[in-house]
């Protein structure tokens, strides 16, 4: 490769690169050759798409050919012949009229590797690398992989040159976290949330919240990392970065922990919105940063280590079981866990509390998650004000709060009575603290959730401060989505999301 900058460029991107990546990335021999090597299997390759075409500009300009020239334009996928794991998605693109006979009919009737096809016909070539990049490949490509849209990808561009003539122009891509080394790396899974309230915002009875929520199987958030001198992080917003760090930080110190560790935020979703993003940032870096380290770790330790979960206790449950949870809150006095009324970006020194319910959430049961564009809920200092002055809530709600949760909203979960269930959520809405979360909404909220409920919508809410609203359905939810698209139009527009529970807690694996 002539300039070594381009790894540089990737890695701002990216991460440091293993050694195997940058081979991958600047070889000028056969990658199916390098993959077998590496692999120790057989590589075989599947065309998803093989069409002649016109050559388009871009094209054309790549080829040094006339634009309209008729190409070959062929999509494979490499994969490994003894898992059938996808390695590289590679498009290309060959102009016919320099292609001998032979060599167009291997290339267009047959599964065969192009270097194996150059091989077969002894074709003299060389490869000229003409690009590199790193980003999200979503489509066709992140669905190869089983990726979400937002994963981050390498990419090379490259040109097979015969006879001082490009005779091929070849796209590879494959994800950030593959060929980063065995046993190096870290790949952390981490869902979302939805919080539907806290139970006691009154302290009558010696304790204090006690949250209850969902965690989500879509959006979610995923970690790489790999050990190293200093701590980094690529990938993500500001904000996102600055998380990582903190977490990152604070585990080491709490744990003693050598070194530093590069971080890359492959996926994530919006902050500040209602969905837990700052928990389950802070809980994946700690995850990573123990596992790259061989030390067992809970998430409530890891929580408290990162001064989260002192208020709600479900980001941490949702990352470490997944389901339906409602924690046990703290106790509330002099002396005790808590002695007045704070979120928790404010009672760092507190433990999350412990899970008092955990149920499977039916998997039938569909959820709409809908992120209206609109300034973010209530964070950092606002929310601590908004505790001071709303707390205490009347006993009142409080108890009629419990009831629901007792009597319609647990039942209607166990038994799967989607009806009984959503109209508790309903009912919660307009209770305790929760009702305080509403109050302080822009009009816009109030009038989303009408409209998805008078769509059909067994039962909706707002997650924590919001904006994000949910609801709850089955079978088609299209007019469901079609109510909350219109709503948001005089706002400007949201994200609209389909998904279910997750069931499970966040998922460690290797790179």
């Amino acid at each position: 490769m002539k300039d070594p900058r381009l790894f540089e460029s990737l890695e701002k991107i990216a991460g440091p690169l293993s050694p195997l990546q940058r081979i991958l990335l600047g070889t000028d021999g056969s990658v199916t050759r390098l993959l077998e090597l590496a692999t120790g299997a057989r590589v075989t390759i599947t065309t998803l798409m093989q069409e002649l075409e016109p050559a388009s500009p871009v094209v054309a300009e790549r080829l040094d050919i006339p634009p309209g020239s008729e190409v070959n334009h062929r999509i494979v996928a490499l994969q490994d012949s003894r898992t059938g794991e996808p390695l590289i998605y590679a498009e290309s693109y060959t102009p016919l009229s320099r292609l001998s006979p032979h060599f167009r009919e291997d290339l267009m009737r047959a599964d065969i590797p192009i270097g194996r096809i150059l091989e077969r016909h002894r074709v003299e070539s060389r490869r000229e690398i003409t690009g590199m990049s790193a980003g999200p490949r979503p489509g066709p490509i992140a669905t190869r992989f089983r990726l979400p849209g937002d994963a981050l990808f390498l990419s090379r561009h490259y040109r097979i040159i015969h006879q001082d003539h490009p005779l091929i122009h070849i796209e590879e891509t494959f994800p950030s976290s593959r060929f980063a080394g065995r046993g190096t790396v870290v790949v952390v899974d981490a869902p979302s949330r939805l919080h539907l309230g806290l139970l006691d915002m009154n302290g009558a009875l010696g304790r204090v919240d006690g949250g209850i929520g969902i965690a989500l199987r879509d959006p979610g958030l995923v970690i790489s990392a790999t050990l190293a001198d200093q701590f980094h992080v690529a990938g993500g917003d500001a904000d996102c970065r600055a998380r990582i760090l903190a977490a990152a930080e604070a585990v080491r110190q709490g744990l003693n922990l050598p070194g530093g560790a590069h971080f890359t935020l492959q996926t994530h979703y919006p902050g500040h919105v209602g969905l837990g993003r700052g928990t389950q940032l802070a809980l994946a870096t700690g995850r990573a940063l123990c596992e790259l380290h061989g030390i067992p770790c809970r998430a409530r330790d890891l929580a408290h280590l990162t001064h989260r979960g002192g208020t709600s206790g479900i980001g941490t449950a949702a990352f470490e079981q997944g389901g339906f949870l409602i924690d046990g809150g703290h106790s509330f006095g002099e002396g005790w866990d808590k002695q007045v009324f704070l979120p928790s970006s404010a009672a760092g020194g507190v433990r999350p509390p412990e899970v008092a319910v955990r149920h499977p959430f039916p998997g039938h049961w569909k959820i709409l998650v809908v992120i209206p564009e609109i300034p973010p809920g209530a964070s950092g200092s606002k929310e601590k004000e908004i505790f001071s002055r709303h707390c205490p809530v009347p006993l009142t709600e409080v108890q009629a709060l419990c009831h629901e949760v007792l009597v319609r909203l647990l039942p209607g979960l166990v038994e799967e009575d989607l009806d009984l269930f959503g109209s508790a959520v309903n009912r919660i809405q307009e209770l305790g603290f929760k009702r305080v979360e509403h109050s302080l909404q822009p009009s816009l909220i109030p009038d989303l959730l009408n409209a998805i409920r008078d769509a059909g919508a067994a039962g909706a809410g707002l997650s924590s401060f919001g904006p994000t609203v949910f609801a709850f359905g089955e079978g088609n939810m299209n007019a469901m989505e079609t109510a909350a698209r219109e709503a948001l139009v005089p706002t400007g527009g949201g994200s609209i999301i389909l998904t279910t529970a997750r069931n499970i807690g966040a998922s460690v694996t290797p790179g």
